[in-house]
């Protein structure tokens, strides 16, 4: 009994791991850069390269704010939303946006946003067009191309399949701790469960937390039923509960003009003295329906919406704000959601988030790398691959080695492409995609370790290359970054160069593997002989 329970196990952990195992390397790998988006799409505006931190970041916040007020009451007295949004500790630039009118086909409005240097209130540069690292946080958990509400329903079935998987990987650890400090190099698909298992027992709590709070994440598209019953409005009436955004005012009509934003502020420094405003929204301003919200920064606090108070704006009165004490299973559900998002982290904790990725990443490809290494040990001498063999080993070379050049190939575009070129986001994003598909191309034609030689090489040098890139084509380089401590752009570059230097220790160790290979040719004298 205890042995087929144990086979049981095996072959639910096998099968319901490589299923999905390269969906879940992709929801992994663009996860994990998320964990650093706002670092990233740093990168990608060279314009603000150079902006100082503010010494007195939170100090200066009304000002901003009353600025912002008087410059969209200037520029766009009738529009219908405006948006002030205020620098953070790793967003240095303060915007001015408003709403654009809607075309018929858009879902939401456009905003037409001034950027400027909070130091001075200067504005910047025209941005570069570039989803930056926000391309990375929707592309693991909306698959881009694909229909949004299709494609959280896959990541959410995959995020399921990884939670079995990872359950049931336990139960078959017989010596779950003494796995943790053994490798064995050099011993074909031994070596790589091996590393499989190090990569998994390490991180392992991280591997739980974070896979199942992404399921808590899309808990209501999944199970609606409790909010349906609960709320007369349904999910829309549990999420406006949770962050209130639709308050009674919106049935006035009629204009009004906008109250003082200082009688607004005020209010705002009286319930929270050392509030840290991230964002102003000014709905339907200088109307009688007029509401103002002001969204203040979590902390550290376990709370993925930010608290906010929502104010009349004809009259200034508070008529909706999030609740200061949730209930427990709003606390449940905030506190989730903030582990799995990780924007309460600091440096320290959000390289650990980022480290635990990475191990994410490694534990899945070394199963998948695995499966196929055992399929190929077991054959017989002159025997043709399975074509289900020869399907996961494409898949393993495409998306394993296709994922860090598509990367590459993303940055890349960000610095040479013209910034005058049309569409310049979406031909970024373009950039990304076409070169996995190449890479796909050439590994369901031809996908044994010379192939993967090959694409090591090939994604050694697209690494080294973004850091050289940047410097040939912008005023900073890895240098000057550490020179001047902009951490995170030395990080940025440095990372490229420790991750093209390990491609290209992965190119010597495969082509001395294939030299190893290689026949003797036999002496033609002793043949004689």
């Amino acid at each position: 009994m205890k042995g087929s329970f144990f086979r049981s196990m095996t072959w639910l952990h096998t099968w319901v791991g490589l299923l999905v195992c390269w969906l879940l390397y992709l929801i992994f790998f663009a996860g994990t850069i998320s964990f650093f988006r706002d670092e990233v799409s740093l990168w990608n505006q060279p314009s603000i390269h150079n902006i100082e931190q503010q010494t007195d970041r939170i100090g200066a916040q009304k000002q901003q704010i009353i600025s912002g007020v008087e410059y969209l009451n200037t520029q766009a007295p009738n529009v219908p939303n405006w948006r002030i949004t205020l620098p953070e500790e790793r967003v240095p630039y303060l915007t001015y946006g408003y709403a654009k009118p809607k075309e018929p086909e858009q879902r939401r409005a456009s905003f037409e946003n001034t950027r400027l240097d909070p130091n001075n209130m200067q504005p910047l540069a025209p941005f570069t067009d570039t989803r930056g690292g926000n391309f990375f946080y929707r592309l693991h958990f909306d698959l881009h191309y694909i229909d949004v509400k299709t494609a959280r329903w896959i990541v959410c079935f995959a995020s399921l399949f990884m939670l079995i998987a990872l359950i049931s990987g336990i139960v078959i650890h017989k010596r779950i701790f003494k796995d943790m400090f053994v490798f064995r190099a050099n011993k074909g698909s031994r070596s790589w469960l091996d590393v499989h298992n190090l990569s998994s027992v390490f991180a392992l709590p991280f591997h739980l937390m974070i896979t199942y709070t992404g399921i808590i994440t899309l808990i209501f598209m999944i199970f609606p039923y409790p909010a349906q019953t609960v709320y007369e409005n349904g999910i829309r009436g549990f999420f406006n509960d949770v962050s209130p955004s639709s308050p009674v005012t919106e049935s006035l009509q009629g204009t009004a003009p906008l109250v003082p934003i200082n009688t607004v502020l005020d209010q705002v420094y009286t319930k929270w003295p050392e509030a840290d405003i991230t964002r102003v929204i000014i709905n339907n301003p200088n109307k009688a329906a007029a509401t103002i919200m002001v969204l203040v920064s979590p902390g550290k606090t376990l709370r993925d919406q930010s608290p906010r108070l929502i104010f009349s704006g004809a009259s200034g009165e508070l008529v909706a704000q999030t609740d200061d004490e949730l209930t427990g299973s709003k606390a449940l559900y905030e506190s989730l959601n903030s582990m799995h998002t990780g924007r309460l982290a600091e440096p320290l904790l959000r390289v650990l988030y980022f480290l635990g990725g990475i191990a994410g990443c490694i534990m899945i490809a070394t199963g998948c790398i695995m499966w196929a290494k055992r399929l190929r040990e077991r054959m017989k001498k002159n025997t043709q691959p399975s074509w289900g063999l020869k399907l996961v080993e494409g898949l393993n070379l495409g998306t394993l080695m296709g994922l860090p050049l598509a990367t590459s190939a993303f940055f890349l575009a960000n610095r040479l492409l013209s910034k005058q070129v049309a569409e310049r986001s979406d031909k970024e994003i373009l950039a990304f995609f076409l070169t996995w598909l190449c890479v796909f191309i050439i590994a369901f034609v031809k996908r044994d370790k010379l192939q993967w030689c090959v694409m090591a090489a090939i994604n050694s040098i697209a690494c080294f290359s973004v850091p050289l890139v940047n410097a040939l084509t912008t005023e900073g380089n890895i240098i000057s970054y550490l020179r001047n401590e902009q951490w995170a752009l030395f990080m940025f570059d440095s990372l490229f160069l420790a991750i093209g230097l390990l491609f290209l220790l992965q190119t010597e160790k495969l082509r001395t593997a294939l030299q190893a290979k290689k026949p003797t040719p036999i002496n033609t004298q002793e043949q004689k002989v």
